[in-house]
């Protein structure tokens, strides 16, 4: 067993054991082919949106199909410090436009191993980044001071301090911005969160969302992500291993982060190091659709009130209405623990929550089979045009498309993703600290706590910098 309070160096066969399960347990968010969305099929070349793909791992492919499947855009480049992932997006890519070009030939997508040759290029709009976390900010920066719009990868940021000055970049070179939070637009989702943001359920006193601990996966009981040594191992051939940890501290290989092929998850999250655990692997699409249905996805809580308190049973975190956010291992707690829905209430899913309010309560998640709630007639006032949650239904890149040719601001845009990213942050900090702590959402501070304060950002390895 490994505590924050008693790291110790795991072996690569206790660890791969361990996570042997991850690739079942965490479900990878599905992209959503353009064609089943009604994309246009002959937008004439001069008019399509030329794109660069930044990582091509389990992300990076879903990205790559939808990119290529779309008339509207054209995928120029793709980048990845591992040979055998860039040469593999590189032939997808011109395998399928070969499929419509004269002569079924194409040769027209270059492939990088350093994202900076691909962000030199002139003739790129924009990119898709889809990398480790721990890069997420920095090369979303060196995107829009390059003059390109941007498709980030949740969470866009590993700290609050990374994800402010994104936003800050991102204003400041006029930008479009997109946070890879598909679920806010599967239409289904999106209607149930605008009910409740409308007053629908009254004011809402509760919500209810998903925060596992490690330990689910790796035998680790904690719920924020740890720094461990692992073995090092032969760095494998055609691998950029330098790059790949890039502004993180070092860590020697270890296939546990990176391996081919893809396991179908991103397993580097459980390293404070690389990624941020339950944020990276579902909490970021809920918390994006929680704060949306709250009106809060451009601030935040006030207060992250701990289990040692003795207020609430889990960790929960208060908004400056009232409102109560709840952080439960499994659904089960939301009935037995809680009694806050009926007890035959049938609840499932991922990637969303609960919302319980003075009129009734509603789910939002995905995976999980159709909404839920009561009482029956609120489904009515709904106007929902089916219950059952279609992951298909969803026009995420598509609203990112269309906001680069208007200028119009994303439907998740940097604020937004940032706010998103910092509520699961702040939720690691409550738990490395064991304590409670207040919030100032508008100053991004806790208030007169200096030792919680200097943990809101970190330094980069050497030379890279914000």
């Amino acid at each position: 067993m490994i505590s924050a309070q008693n790291p110790r160096t795991v072996t690569r066969r206790e660890f791969l054991g361990r996570t042997g399960c991850m690739t079942t347990a965490i479900a990878v968010p599905w992209i959503v082919p353009a064609g089943t969305r009604g994309a246009r099929t002959s937008t004439p070349p001069s008019e399509r949106i030329t794109v660069g793909l930044i990582g091509h791992g389990a992300m990076g492919r879903g990205h790559l199909h939808r990119l290529v499947g779309d008339r509207e855009v054209q995928v120029l480049a793709v980048c990845d410090v591992d040979r055998v992932r860039r040469e593999e997006a590189k032939k997808r890519a011109e395998d399928t436009y070969a499929t419509r070009a004269p002569g079924g030939q194409y040769k027209g997508c270059t492939a990088y191993n350093d994202y900076r040759e691909l962000l030199a290029r002139s003739d790129i709009d924009a990119v898709v980044i889809a990398t480790p976390d721990h890069w997420h900010t920095l090369q979303s920066i060196h995107a829009v001071e390059a003059g390109k719009d941007v498709y980030c990868e949740k969470p866009i940021s590993l700290n609050i301090q990374e994800g402010r000055r994104l936003v800050e970049a991102v204003r400041r070179y006029s930008r479009i911005f997109q946070t890879g939070t598909q679920y806010r637009s599967i239409s289904t989702i999106r209607r149930v969160c605008e009910f409740v943001r409308a007053g629908g359920l009254g004011k809402v006193k509760s919500v209810f969302t998903l925060w596992g601990k490690i330990g689910r996966h790796l035998g680790v009981d904690s719920y924020a992500p740890l720094s461990f040594a692992l073995p090092a191992e032969p760095v494998p051939d055609g691998l950029d291993w330098d790059l790949w940890v890039g502004p993180a501290p070092w860590q020697p290989y270890n296939n546990a982060y990176h391996r081919n092929p893809s396991p179908g998850v991103v397993p580097w999250a459980f390293s404070e190091d690389f990624g941020a655990a339950a944020v990276t692997w579902y909490h970021s699409h809920a918390a994006d659709v929680i704060q949306y249905a709250l009106g809060m996805e451009n601030s935040g809580p006030v207060e992250f009130i701990h289990p040692s308190s003795g207020t609430y049973p889990t960790l929960t975190c208060r908004y400056p209405n009232g409102t109560l956010l709840h952080l439960v291992d499994n659904w089960e707690m939301v009935k037995s623990v809680y009694k806050a829905v009926p007890p035959t209430a049938r609840l499932a899913g991922n990637f969303g929550g609960i919302f319980v309010g003075e009129r009734g309560w509603v789910t939002s998640m995905s995976t999980g089979g159709p909404i839920e709630g009561g009482p029956e007639e609120l489904f009515a006032e709904m106007k929902l045009t089916t219950r059952e949650v279609n992951i298909g239904d969803n026009n995420h890149h598509a609203n990112w498309f269309e906001c680069i040719r208007t200028r119009r601001p994303t439907s998740c845009g940097e604020e937004i993703g940032h706010r998103g990213a910092s509520l699961g942050h702040l939720t690691i900090l409550t738990y490395k600290l064991q304590r409670s702590l207040k919030w100032n959402p508008a100053t991004e501070e806790f208030p007169g706590d200096d030792a919680a304060n200097r943990l809101l950002g970190r330094a980069m390895r050497s030379p890279w910098h914000l």
